[in-house]
């Protein structure tokens, strides 16, 4: 969990399940934490627990079947999650694991996960059809409670089942944690979900699932021995805590569910008919950490790939150019760019050297020889948090404080700063803080370069990016509009939109995209300057996006890219996008994951 810090700053949760503990007695432990110490805070809870018991029972505590029997949160499943706060207030009562309790072992139901659903007023009315009365209006609920639906229809089933044949009703209760379907009651569960989710689970008599969307949007890896079956959303972190390579980790692939039973039986099944994979690219960008191998690699491929747009922006002024990172996310990005320019350099060299026709002059010599492009670490980042995940009220006070600079390398009124950036949402840090702090260094020019494209529309699948007027580039597009007399386009998206919502969810469009079609990318960079440049930026400002085709050289594997293109991969996403567009409209600063 501490690894995986970087997926949740807003709290954390843990639950175990024992096994085959006697009536009476407690299997079922969970402890939940607030806040971006809560990792710390809930490992601090549990050890507590066995400094306590060691010190009262220093013999007993040596026996592990002693500790189970006397301690909680000693179990064989054990489940953790970090939560990223997209939806709803941060409270305790939002942070994963959710429990459905029940005094039949086998109807317990512990769920966490990361995912978004694009159709829960749908499901929420299906809950309803069903009888029930759900106490929130949010996915978590609804997918436990569906889940705990399709559990509970499932223990009737056997119990019917079993009784016929002349069980008793103990001998009942082994047998329907036995005999339990797990795929069937994933399969009838997610059958109307639309969304993007990892979700992970455990019954109260022991079995576990983890199950990926369709179009594997979420990430989930899993390694297995003899010993351990461990799933996460993140390669590196299983590789690291249990000491193993790269080849030994393996991805559940979309539409499938990792399945446990409880007596060790481990396999993989459909429950969903996969679709056209479209893992989020967002994940290789920025959210997941650069340790994995691949990202790693994907990382510098985007920053290579952004090297020829560098050099035209520079008139190819190695000499005159100060290459930096805005930190942390975008170092590796960096790196890439640094191959990219020094293979440039390379080429000069060669060029002038090899290719002249007359002798070189010592002095010609030392000149092509010093072509040395000068890389450094411009901006500090003195905060150990990520602004883009910290939740809305916080972010605006943390971002001009984030932020210092190293003095005494740029030469003044000479240079250029080239500094890149993972990617670029609402623009707020580079306004704030990050563009003052680099016009202090009194710069010719500062080019900001986001190794993602410019995005332009909400994400509904588990990255909080769900508002239309926090993206700079809309804001870019709707200023564009009403300079160049296309007003009417924001209207006619709006009635679009609207007219939209009484149709059929797999009949729908992305109407928003209607608001882009009009201008180049380049045309929405510079409006996208001239709204982040502070008016007392005494610099030149350029801003340099990746190109939507190389980010897909870049991360081959990982095409889902609606934040960029507008391109859903579910029916929900596109019900979303305009939905944001007209809480924009309507003046509603709300998610546009429920209709309100």
């Amino acid at each position: 969990m501490e690894k995986q810090h970087n997926r949740g700053q807003d709290g954390a949760g843990i639950a175990t399940i024992k096994f085959d503990v006697k009536p009476g007695n407690r299997y079922i432990s969970r402890y939940r934490a607030m806040g971006s110490s809560a990792v710390s805070e809930i490992f601090e809870y549990v050890q507590k627990k066995f400094a306590a018991v060691q010190k009262a029972f220093p013999e007993e505590s040596k026996d592990t079947q002693w500790l189970k029997d006397n301690v909680s949160f000693t179990g064989e499943v054990l489940l953790g999650h970090l939560r990223y706060g997209t939806h709803g207030k941060n409270s305790i009562e939002s942070c994963h694991p959710f429990l459905r309790q029940n005094n039949w072992m086998s109807r317990n139901l512990v769920v966490a996960g990361n995912f978004n659903m694009t159709n829960v007023d749908e499901l929420l009315q299906q809950l309803y059809d069903l009888g029930q009365h759900p106490k929130e209006q949010a996915d978590t609920v609804t997918v436990l409670e569906k889940i705990g639906h399709f559990l509970d229809e499932e223990n009737q089933k056997l119990f019917d089942k079993f009784k016929q044949d002349g069980y008793s009703n103990i001998e009942i209760s082994a047998q329907i944690a036995k005999n339990l379907d797990v795929s069937k009651i994933l399969t009838r569960s997610a059958k109307t979900w639309d969304g993007g989710y990892t979700i992970a689970g455990i019954f109260g008599h022991g079995d576990a699932f983890v199950m990926r969307d369709p179009a594997g949007i979420r990430p989930a890896f899993y390694y297995q021995d003899d010993e351990v079956l461990v799933v996460a959303s993140e390669r590196p972190v299983i590789q690291t805590a249990f000491n193993i390579p790269l080849q030994a980790v393996k991805e559940i692939k979309p539409g499938h569910a990792l399945i446990a039973k409880k007596d060790g039986t481990v396999s993989e099944e459909m429950f969903r008919e996969p679709v056209e994979q479209k893992s989020c690219s967002f994940e290789r960008i920025y959210f997941s950490r650069g340790s994995d191998a691949d990202i790693y690699q994907e990382r510098k491929s985007l920053g290579r790939l952004l090297c020829p747009q560098v050099l035209d922006s520079i008139n190819n002024d190695i000499k005159n150019t100060v290459f930096s990172f805005i930190p942390n996310t975008a170092e590796v990005s960096y790196y890439g760019m640094m191959d990219g320019i020094n293979e440039y350099v390379r080429k000069c060299q060669k060029d002038i050297l090899l290719k002249r026709a007359d002798k070189v002059t010592d002095e010609e010599m030392d000149e092509v020889l010093s072509m040395t492009p000068r890389f450094e670490k411009l901006n500090v980042k003195d905060a150990k948090l990520r602004t883009f995940i910290t939740q809305d009220a916080d972010r605006q006070d943390m971002v001009q404080h984030v932020y210092d600079t190293t003095y005494g390398i740029v030469k003044d009124h000479e240079d250029t700063i080239v500094a890149i950036d993972d990617s670029i949402v609402r623009g707020t840090t580079l306004k704030q803080s990050i563009l003052t702090i680099l016009d202090r260094l009194h710069p010719k020019k500062i080019v900001i370069v986001s190794s993602a494209p410019q995005i332009r529309y909400p994400d509904c699948y588990g990255i909080d990016m769900s508002r239309m007027g926090e993206f700079v580039a809309f804001e870019a597009a709707i200023s564009l509009l009403r300079k160049n007399g296309l007003a009417h386009i924001i209207d006619e998206v709006y009635q679009k939109c609207l007219a939209s919502t009484t149709m059929p969810k797999d009949k729908i469009e992305n109407y928003v995209k209607a608001i882009y079609e009009p201008f180049t990318d380049e045309e929405i960079s510079q409006e996208i300057v001239r709204i982040i440049k502070p008016h007392n930026l005494n610099a030149e400002l350029e801003v340099i996006f990746q190109k939507l085709d190389n980010l897909h050289i870049a991360c081959p594997n990982h095409k889902g890219d609606w934040y960029f293109s507008g391109n859903y991969p579910t029916p929900g996403g596109n019900k979303v996008v305009n939905r944001a567009f007209m809480n924009w409209m309507e003046g509603k600063n709300v998610r546009a994951y429920f209709s309100s």
